[in-house]
């Protein structure tokens, strides 16, 4: 009775022993994240049209879009990576990336800017003046 209070744990060690690891080797290897995991929010930029959808859908408001300066601006702390602003995005320029935002010791936003103008809207013609009824 003594011998199987002497080494209880000599069972889990030898299998242990000679299974595969459970772990992974993540330094050496890629990470493999799921396939629907919530990552983080990236824009590409050049074809936002600054229409400020996203950040009004943004439920804890980690979202500011500036049109005429032409930034989109994203308080990573602030962001829940609910995907909302990826799915109201009409032009289709926000994906959820895999993988972790970085980790930081302070709060910062990250501010992306447009190197092209927004084209110009075009000029709708005029309406043309309404006929005058003739009298009877």
């Amino acid at each position: 009775m003594a011998s199987l209070k002497f080494l209880p744990f000599a069972g889990t060690a030898l299998k242990n022993l000679f299974s595969k690891p459970v772990t992974t080797g993540y330094p050496f290897e890629p990470a493999h994240y799921p396939e629907r995991m919530r990552g983080h929010i990236e824009i590409d930029i050049e074809s936002c049209i600054s229409c400020g959808m996203c950040a009004r859908s943004c439920p804890p408001g980690a979202l500011t879009v500036d049109r005429a300066a032409g930034t989109w601006t994203i308080q990573r702390f602030d962001c829940v990576q609910c995907g909302n602003c990826v799915n109201v995005c009409p032009k289709k320029c926000l994906k959820m990336a895999p993988g972790y935002t970085t980790p930081d010791t302070t709060r910062h936003s990250d501010t992306y800017t447009r190197t092209t103008p927004l084209p110009k809207p075009a000029q709708r013609p005029a309406a043309p003046a309404a006929k005058p009824k003739p009298e009877a």
